[in-house]
C-alpha cells in the first residue's frame, strides 16, 4: 500500500518555501490555493500580488523539490499566476479609470537619469508580465517619446478621449506627441498644470496594472499639483549620490510626505564608473549618497545603476537597455529595481473603494 498523502504534512513541507521577495512563506501568506491530492498526484496554484514571469521557473522548482519530501508523493504540479490589485492612495483622491496603481518617478533636480530610469523600469515590469504605462508629465522637456522610439500623433476613436500610443508593450503619453520636437513650450505653470491633467485624464488607458509618472524636475506647480490630484500609490526618488543632488531629491521626498504620498524607495543613478578598457571603477558623484539618504530618512533603498555609456546610447537610440541588451548586467539592475517597487506596492493597503456603491441623493419630489 502507497502511504496517503495528508495535506497538512504537504502544507508543513511547503511552508519550507519562502519568497525571496517578501521572506514569507507561501501557505503562510495564503498565497497558496486550490491544493488537490489524488493519492500520489498533487496540484496547487501560487498566486503573487507582483509580476516576477523571470523567477517562476526557480520558485516552481523549489516548491515541487519540497512537495516531494513529503513520503508518497509522486507527481506535482505547481501553476504560478500574477493578481495585481488598486492599492490606496491620498485621501480624497479618486482612482483613475482603468488604471490600478499610479507611480511618480521624481527626482528633485534634473539631470540626475529620472527619465531613463522612469523608461527602464516600465519596460522591467512589463517584462516581468505587468501591463504598463508612461505619462511624461515634463510639459517643458518631454523625453519619453524619444526614449520609446515612438513619432506620430495621438488618435481620438470617440473625440472626446484620445488613445496611447505604444511601443515595447508599454502604453505612452507625452505633450511631446502633439508638438513640433523643437517647439518651445513658453506655458507659464497653470497652462502647463491643465495641459497635464488632460493628458493624464482624457488618455484612453487600456488596463493597467502600473501607470509611472516621469514627473519634472523640481517641486513647483506642475509637481505639487501631480502629488494632490493624481491617486499615487507612492512615489520612488531618482537621484546621484552628488551631495547637491541630495539637497534636491531631499525636497522632493519631503513634498510627497506632506501630501501624504508613500515613498516607496530611493534609486541612486550614476552611481559609479567602471572603464570598459582597464576595468578600473570611479566614483564620479560620491560614493553611497543615496544609501545614506534612505537610511537617514527611513526609506527603502532600491539599489544603484551605474554610469554608462550604453544606457545613453541605447535610450538616446529609442531602444533603452531593458529591450536593447535585456540579459545584461544593467538590464538585471532595473528588473531588480522594478521588482523591489511592485513588492512593495503588493504589501501596501488595498483600495476597497470599488466594492462599495455609489450612493447619490436627490431630492424627493
Amino acid at each position: 500500500m502507497p502511504t496517503p498523502v495528508t495535506e497538512s504534512a504537504l502544507l508543513d513541507a511547503l511552508k519550507t518555501v519562502t519568497d525571496p521577495h517578501t521572506a514569507k512563506d507561501f501557505v503562510s501568506s495564503k498565497a497558496l490555493k486550490n491544493l488537490r491530492i489524488e493519492e500520489g498526484d498533487v496540484a496547487f496554484q501560487v498566486e503573487l500580488g507582483y509580476p516576477a514571469k523571470s523567477q517562476h521557473p526557480a520558485l516552481r522548482k523549489a516548491l515541487i523539490a519540497a512537495a516531494r519530501t513529503v513520503p508518497g508523493v509522486q507527481n506535482v504540479s505547481v501553476e504560478i499566476t500574477t493578481r495585481i490589485v488598486s492599492h490606496a492612495v491620498q485621501r480624497g483622491v479618486q482612482l483613475l479609470p482603468r488604471v490600478k496603481n499610479v507611480v511618480a518617478v521624481a527626482s528633485g533636480k534634473g539631470g540626475v537619469g529620472k527619465s531613463t530610469t522612469t523608461v527602464n523600469l516600465a519596460l522591467a515590469l512589463a517584462a516581468e508580465g505587468a501591463s504598463v504605462g508612461i505619462l511624461d508629465a515634463d510639459i517643458y522637456g518631454p523625453s519619453q517619446p524619444m526614449m520609446m522610439g515612438i513619432s506620430g500623433r495621438p488618435e481620438s476613436e470617440d473625440g472626446k478621449r484620445i488613445e496611447p500610443l505604444e511601443n515595447y508593450g508599454v502604453q505612452v503619453m507625452s505633450i511631446g506627441f502633439l508638438i513640433e520636437p523643437d517647439q518651445a513650450m513658453i506655458w507659464r505653470g497653470p497652462m502647463a498644470t491643465q495641459a497635464l491633467d488632460q493628458l493624464l485624464n482624457q488618455t484612453n488607458w487600456r488596463e493597467l496594472d502600473y501607470l509611472l509618472i516621469d514627473m519634472p524636475p523640481g517641486t513647483g506647480d506642475i509637481a505639487l499639483t501631480l502629488s494632490q490630484r493624481v491617486p499615487l500609490t507612492g512615489a520612488i526618488i531618482v537621484t546621484t549620490p552628488q551631495d547637491i543632488a541630495l539637497l534636491d531629491a531631499k525636497k522632493g521626498l519631503k513634498m510627497f510626505e506632506k501630501v501624504g504620498v508613500p515613498i516607496l524607495g530611493i534609486v541612486e543613478n550614476m552611481a559609479v564608473y567602471c572603464c570598459p578598457n582597464c576595468g578600473h571603477t570611479e566614483h564620479i558623484f560620491g560614493a553611497d549618497g543615496g544609501k545614506k539618504m534612505a537610511a537617514e530618512y527611513g526609506v527603502g533603498y532600491l539599489g544603484a545603476l551605474p554610469l554608462n555609456l550604453q544606457i545613453r546610447e541605447q535610450a538616446d537610440a529609442g531602444r533603452p537597455t531593458v529591450v536593447a541588451d535585456p540579459d545584461s548586467e544593467v538590464a538585471g539592475l532595473y528588473k531588480s529595481v522594478a521588482r523591489q517597487v511592485a513588492v512593495k506596492i503588493a504589501a501596501k493597503a488595498k483600495d476597497f473603494s470599488a466594492k462599495f456603491p455609489t450612493i447619490t441623493v436627490s431630492k424627493g419630489t
